[in-house]
């Protein structure tokens, strides 16, 4: 990790604006090839993007496919969190997400808000 620096970006968008969507991805990886620490905290219909599936339909002009991008950011180390009142509004079990999802709480996104030296919300 290059002085230490950890980014967390926010993913707000789901499939249905793969561009918004993507661009959390793109430069989460971006931020890791960097030697930076990269987290993706995923609200609203972002969350939807974690389901398994659901990304291998996502596709943004100019961008590398989101599927591929999300399989790098992973096997980089890095971390995906998951709103929990998200899930449970938009009624997504533990079994429909991808592996290594963490679901969670408000206080985690503020511990690692805390932590962070830059926060980026699409």
């Amino acid at each position: 990790m290059a002085d230490g620096k950890k980014i967390v970006f926010m993913c707000t968008h789901g499939p249905e604006d793969p561009e918004r969507a993507t661009i959390p991805f793109a430069l989460a990886t971006a931020a890791q090839a960097s030697g930076m620490e990269a987290v993706i905290g995923f609200q609203a219909n972002g969350g939807l993007l974690l389901k398994k599936g659901i990304a291998d339909h996502v596709f943004a002009p100019g961008f590398p496919p989101l599927k591929q991008l999300i399989d790098l950011y992973v096997q980089g180390g890095g971390r995906l969190l998951l709103c929990a009142p998200c899930v449970k509004a938009r009624q997504i079990g533990a079994e429909d997400l991808l592996p290594g999802v963490e679901v969670v709480s408000g206080a985690t996104f503020v511990k690692e808000f805390g932590e962070a030296s830059s926060i980026a919300v699409y």
